[in-house]
């Protein structure tokens, strides 16, 4: 059968964080004898290159080549190319490792959608990747209409004939940014490019040492020639005007001006920093035209005029301001409604730890010329996010603790202006009501089993901070809702207290046990109870009864208002006494979940009764909280494993 995906990885002494990688590769969806995996060692000095060659004498789609060190990724990629066989060419990094369905995934969305370059969504663990190219599925994206720009890693699925036909290989030698130079071209020169933004492909990892190459201290010299040679390839495929100083931006705001600015920048050796400004410094006023710097947000372009000027003592002194700048967001409300959660919470920027104030009036800057110091920048920045405030934007994640897969919610946000002190500034405050609902959160699917974490993102004024949802002074949790077949908990973290949902995890969270035989009864052979849980719609769920020698399973509905209701089978429960529990997702493939009712049925000639559960005596209540405690210590500790691992 013909291969549909080669994937390329160059390898140079990745240890145990191969471990990973390897392991993802061997379980993709895509049939075995579809894709092929390329192992490209760049000579290894470690155990990997005898791992490598059994992994291939094991798996017929495993193959390894060895070559002398070339120092860097880029000609193992080129060798990696020129022995594919695929369809398409995935490149893919040794400490980093692909979602199960990546490669089948990618594929078909590259061929449905006649894609030169496929780029699949990413999560960053410990590092970060690009959060608004993945907000949704663009099936025909260009640099003209999407913000492709912003990933420039090789991580893509890049067509086998394209390469051919273009002849694009990566720079090769010890460098940086070779990554920049390929990707660039490709995307300037592909028929089509498609972004699939509703599932994690790739995820990015950082290591534990902070060993990966991208982490690694540079010098600025030789980095800023190559960051230049991206410049080059943008200049060959486009004509001078607003498209190409767009491009630009790019590198002058990721590569340039954020490495100026706040704690990334107060952290750096003297000696360092100066030789970075001093490169920064030459590129801006060599490369770049006025269009280039204009399109830049306020905080973002007063430090690039600030640096075209070469004045590195007034741009430290913005970033030590910048520094305390920072982002509080507080629940005001949590509901179930409409089978979605509802959460209100409001958002508002800090200095050092306080509620920011931004001077009311007066004229908006226009940035032409340098600000005479940073106190003049940070009254520019105080009446540039004033007169701009209505175009602020707010948006809920929801982040996977697990794997860092991030989703965007529906959001409605409302501005408000707040006076502050004896009037002459104000409090610019984000309003806003999300919208998350169980059965299509994580890009239009429903939320797998784990743990999510609530982040709240604000742009303003060319600041994008993300901080937790905390708990609000008026904010109560709703119950446990049973939704889309999950039980979805809301809670709040220990010890910060911050907004999270639990689906398909709590047991002894979900409060059960608060209800009891008040809300419970027998009658006519049924058992009808309330329980604290929001239920959208009648479902269909289990009951499970557990006698001293056997175990029944019986037909329940669970209607809104959390009321349980199941026949029983009084002949079969005579002369024994039964524990109850409830599955809330019957059909689920594999053995259902249940959960622990307190309700206990005593069978007898003629009927069935409810009977009292016996309240753990104080030694029981320890040992169970005991027993809870060592069930969450063993799970920190297997996500420490897993983390590591990774």
């Amino acid at each position: 059968m013909p291969v549909k995906v080669s994937v390329v990885v160059p390898v140079y002494n990745p240890g145990r964080y191969i471990e990973d990688c390897v392991a993802s590769l061997l379980r993709q969806s895509l049939p075995p004898d579809e894709y092929e995996v390329i192992f490209v060692d760049d000579g290894s000095t470690d155990g990997t290159p005898a791992l490598l060659d059994a992994l291939a004498a094991e798996h017929s789609r495993v193959h390894v080549v060895h070559q002398a060190n070339s120092g860097w990724s880029g000609k193992p990629r080129n060798v990696g190319i020129a022995a594919a066989r695929g369809e398409y060419v995935m490149f893919v990094d040794n400490d980093d490792y692909l979602g199960d369905e990546a490669l089948e995934r990618m594929y078909d969305y590259g061929v449905a959608n006649g894609a030169d370059v496929v780029v699949g969504k990413m999560a960053g663990r410990g590092r970060g990747v690009p959060v608004e190219l993945f907000r949704v599925d663009r099936p025909r994206a260009g640099v003209d209409d999407a913000p492709l720009i912003d990933s420039l890693t090789p991580h893509k699925m890049v067509r086998r004939a394209f390469l051919d036909r273009t002849g694009l290989r990566f720079p090769e030698g010890r460098r940086r940014l070779e990554d920049h130079v390929f990707v660039t071209e490709a995307y300037l020169r592909a028929d089509n490019v498609s972004v699939l933004a509703d599932y994690v492909c790739y995820y990015h990892v950082r290591r534990d040492d902070s060993s990966n190459a991208g982490f690694q201290r540079f010098d600025p010299v030789g980095y800023f020639k190559n960051l230049r040679e991206a410049l080059d390839v943008v200049e060959r495929y486009t004509e001078p005007g607003p498209l190409r100083d767009r491009l630009f931006r790019r590198w002058l705001r990721v590569e340039m001006v954020e490495r100026l600015r706040g704690r990334r920048l107060l952290s750096l050796p003297e000696d360092f920093r100066r030789d970075l400004f001093e490169q920064i410094h030459q590129v801006v006023v060599e490369r770049f035209g006025p269009g280039v710097a204009a399109g830049l947000p306020a905080a973002q372009r007063v430090v690039a005029v600030l640096a075209a000027a070469g004045r590195l003592d007034d741009v430290m002194a913005l970033a030590e301001w910048e520094a305390s700048v920072g982002l509080v967001a507080r629940t005001e409300r949590v509901e179930w409604r409409d089978g979605a959660l509802h959460v209100g919470l409001s958002a508002e920027f800090t200095l050092r730890g306080e509620p920011m104030t931004f001077a009311k009036g007066g004229a908006r800057p226009s940035f032409d010329a340098p600000p005479r110091d940073a106190a003049e920048a940070v009254a520019w920045l105080d009446t540039d996010s004033v007169t701009r405030f209505g175009t602020a934007a707010l948006d809920l994640v929801l982040r996977d603790r697990a794997s860092s897969a991030s989703y965007f919610q529906p959001v409605r946000t409302t501005h408000e202006t707040v006076p502050a002190g004896d009037g002459d500034r104000v409090r610019l405050v984000l309003r806003a009501t999300a919208t998350a609902d169980p059965r299509t959160a994580a890009g239009g699917m429903r939320l797998d089993g784990g743990l999510w974490d609530a982040f709240v993102r604000v742009r303003l004024g060319g600041w994008t901070k993300e901080c937790r949802l905390g708990r609000g002074s008026a904010a109560a949790l709703p119950h446990a809702g049973v939704v889309a077949g999950r039980v979805v908990l809301p809670y709040w973290t220990e010890p910060h207290a911050n907004l999270s949902l639990d689906v398909d995890r709590a047991r002894d969270r979900l409060g059960l046990g608060r209800s009891g035989r008040r809300e419970a009864g027998v009658s006519g052979g049924a058992l009808r109870a309330a329980l604290p849980l929001y239920v959208p719609d009648t479902t269909e769920v289990r009951l499970r009864l557990t006698g001293p020698a056997n175990r029944l399973d019986v037909p329940a509905t669970l209607a809104p208002g959390g009321r349980l209701e199941a026949a029983l089978p009084v002949a079969e429960l005579a002369g024994a006494t039964w524990r109850t529990a409830l599955g809330p997702a019957p059909h689920t493939p594999g053995e259902p979940r249940f959960l622990p009712l307190p309700l206990t049925l005593r069978g007898r000639a003629g009927g069935v009764r409810l009977v009292r559960t016996a309240r753990p005596g104080l030694p029981g209540r320890l040992a169970r909280r005991a027993r809870r405690v060592l069930r969450a210590a063993l799970r920190r500790a297997a996500d420490r494993v897993r983390t590591a691992r990774r």
